[in-house]
């Protein structure tokens, strides 16, 4: 049976990081299920999924705190199982643009959770550009087949005009445009 171990790990970026988690998931026998790296600031942060038997994984929970200590990395570990997908209809991709706001995000993520839509990734990204402040939000968000799709993306463009922000919405799979 196979068992799967979130870990993420943050700290000063520098070069190598990468190769050393990859290399202690390989010499515990395990395999990198997915990754995901960015950059905050000068920070490295990465989380990744890693598979192997019980017996890898838990190889891999026993030696991954000393070479954290030893790369002054904060690593989290937690184990998991595979994720089973839901049936959605379709996903769709909404971009905002404008100014900076304090809140936008929080009204954003309010107005989806309010309508039990499921976010499958967000990026957002500030931006201070000649003392004009800019953001920039990318959500992918599924669909289910009970929504009604039109409806949703005109709640999505009044809730950008409420925010001052510019809006796209892109369909990405499921549904063909009107």
């Amino acid at each position: 049976m196979t068992n799967y171990l979130v870990v993420t790990a943050m700290g000063a970026d520098r070069p190598g990081l990468v190769s050393r988690l990859a290399r202690l998931a390989s010499e515990c026998d395990c395999d990198i299920v997915d990754s995901r790296m960015a950059l905050f600031g000068n920070e490295f942060t990465l989380i990744m999924m890693i598979s192997g038997s019980w017996a890898a994984i838990t190889k891999i929970e026993s030696l991954l705190p000393s070479l954290s200590v030893e790369l002054e990395l904060m690593t989290v570990m937690k184990r998991t199982s595979k994720h089973t997908p839901k049936n959605f209809i379709s996903r769709i991709e909404v971009r905002f643009n404008g100014e900076d706001q304090r809140g936008t995000m929080k009204s954003i993520t309010q107005f989806l959770a309010d309508r039990g839509l499921d976010l499958a990734a967000v990026r957002s990204h500030a931006d201070d550009n000649d003392n004009l402040k800019t953001q920039s939000i990318l959500l992918a968000i599924n669909i289910p087949d009970k929504v009604d799709l039109l409806q949703l993306e005109q709640g999505i463009h009044e809730l950008a005009e409420s925010l001052s922000l510019e809006c796209s919405i892109k369909r990405m799979q499921g549904i063909a445009a009107p």
